[in-house]
């Protein structure tokens, strides 16, 4: 798809600057001794981002693909189709990272 230079440069920028700092944040909690109980829903969220991180480099890719090679088309839709497949998965670790901080006893919150 055609589309400025520079636009690719700052699509892949500002994923990673954004995903770079998220990550940071959601490491420094799950090693936090005062969020020890929430260790395993943080793991989920890092599922998340790694999966949904190669979802995004798939659709970039995809984005990106020589559009006058000769199966373009269906080099295009297989990498989107697995960009769709990785996002779906990185749902589901999310899905469960929002139950494991939401199944949390209060009786653990409360002894802290």
């Amino acid at each position: 798809m055609p589309m400025e230079q520079e636009t690719m440069g700052m699509l892949i920028g500002g994923f990673s600057i954004i995903m770079g700092i998220a990550f940071i944040v959601v490491l420094v909690l799950m090693f936090s001794k005062q969020r020890q109980h929430f260790r395993m829903a943080y793991g989920f969220v890092i599922g998340y981002f790694i999966f949904f991180t190669w979802a995004i480099s798939h659709a970039l890719n995809a984005i990106n693909f020589n559009v006058n090679h000769l199966m373009a088309s269906e080099e295009i839709s297989l990498s989107l189709g697995i960009a769709g497949v990785l996002w779906a998965i990185s749902m589901v670790f999310l899905v469960m990272g929002i139950i494991k901080f939401s199944s949390v006893n209060k009786t653990t919150i409360e002894t802290q």
